[in-house]
């Protein structure tokens, strides 16, 4: 059976191009968000939006059909989960005009230099992408509104840069609006409005990760974790690009920064208890160019029940609690990585006989014992550091 995946632009139908619009007129049925199918109310439509429900409707069809999709099908539309289902039919991808174009073209501007961040329903690190890039387009939507993120960006000391902030885009009453992010926050707009920002002075990061010296941290009277077991760490974390990270026991915040800065579009939720290494985790994070590290004050597990699901978690402190840390993070994403650092036998026990438990796989035990050279006049002496012990393992559906 024919089926036609189709973008039908901002949903005005000014906006629908000819090739659509003779796809949907060859079409049997029209499928897509009642907001979508309007339009088409002379029409026989089925308003569905889930791709496992439109695979099924599509199913029992017989002639010719259409999914409608916002914007344009290649650029965050829910046809990159439908196509994978529709084994067996003919399917036919047909673009539309994506918000990013309309509302670029609307300003008169170009976006091919433009980088884009989506916060439909995801975890995300606007700001810091806003920090680091010159021009940043972002879609807003669920908890993320676009006042909210001008706000975030004067907190972060951007309140300078250009923002423009488009609603309704392609319909009558479309509004756009321009300013600065200190005049803009807090101001109400629709809950899917785009963004466009320009930061004139994007901060380059200083470092990369892993191997920042400990050097580039400030200390206080808080624990760190020492540079050369921080870089195995991240090789056994393995995070990517976009994770969504726990560092639970996070000190000084020194695995924090350089997960959030292997993780630049992904969020590091750093989990600490103590007042004052906390105010130290800010201020490295804040020096290191790392807004995407988000400070947590409580205690593990109570304070991770309203944090989002972790892609990746680092344990460096429970507080005698980490079977329930990991007990949390499992049943938030079965498919969680976790690392555990442990200086005592007490805790390396504790954590292999919990990831048992929990039906970890690919558990894996090392040691780090790492050896420094310290001169003494004209000689250089080896000086042993403390070992430690790192386990890692990933949830048993992973």
């Amino acid at each position: 059976m024919k089926v036609y995946l189709i973008g039908v632009g901002l949903g005005n139908p000014d906006t629908l191009t000819a090739q659509a619009l003779r796809a949907i007129e060859e079409s049997a049925v029209l499928i897509g968000a009642p907001r979508l199918l309007e339009p088409w109310a002379g029409r026989r439509t089925l308003p569905l939006v889930r791709p496992a429900e439109i695979a099924a409707a599509l199913a029992a069809e017989r002639g010719p059909a259409a999914v409608l999709f916002s914007g344009d099908t290649g650029f965050y539309s829910g046809a990159k989960g439908l196509r994978p289902l529709l084994e067996g039919c003919e399917v036919e991808t047909i673009p539309g005009i994506s918000s990013l174009s309309y509302f670029c073209a609307r300003l008169n501007t170009v976006w091919q230099d433009v980088y884009v961040v989506s916060a439909h329903g995801r975890s995300h690190n606007a700001v810091g992408e806003i920090q680091r890039r010159r021009r940043t387009f972002v879609l807003t939507g669920g908890e993320t509104r676009a006042g909210d993120l001008c706000a975030q960006l004067c907190r972060r000391g951007l309140g300078g840069v250009k923002v423009w902030v488009g609603e309704r885009l392609s319909y009558p009453e479309e509004r756009i609006v321009s300013g600065t992010a200190e005049e803009l926050a807090g101001t109400e707009f629709d809950g899917l409005a785009v963004m466009l920002a320009e930061n004139p002075a994007p901060v380059e990061r200083p470092w990369n990760a892993p191997g920042l010296p400990d050097g580039a941290f400030r200390r206080g009277k808080a624990p760190m974790t020492k540079e050369e077991v921080r870089t195995l760490v991240l090789a056994k974390l393995r995070p990517e690009a976009d994770s969504v990270i726990w560092d639970v026991g996070a000190g000084t915040g020194s695995v924090s920064v350089e997960c959030a800065l292997a993780a630049p579009a992904g969020v590091v939720y750093a989990v600490e208890r103590d007042p004052d290494a906390l105010a130290l985790l800010e201020a490295n994070a804040a020096a290191l160019g790392c807004p995407n590290v988000i400070p947590v004050p409580g205690e593990a597990p109570e304070a991770l029940a309203q944090l989002p699901a972790p892609d990746r978690v680092f344990v460096g402190g429970s507080g005698g609690a980490l079977e329930a840390v990991l007990r949390t993070a499992v049943e938030k994403n079965p498919n969680v990585r976790v690392v555990i650092t442990a200086v005592t036998l007490e805790t390396l026990s504790a954590g292999a006989e919990s990831l048992e438990r929990l039906d970890f796989v690919d558990v894996e035990l090392l040691q780090a014992a790492v050896t420094r050279t310290r001169k003494v006049g004209r000689y250089h002496m080896m000086e042993a550091q403390n070992p430690v012990w790192l386990l890692s393992g990933t949830g048993g559906e992973g």
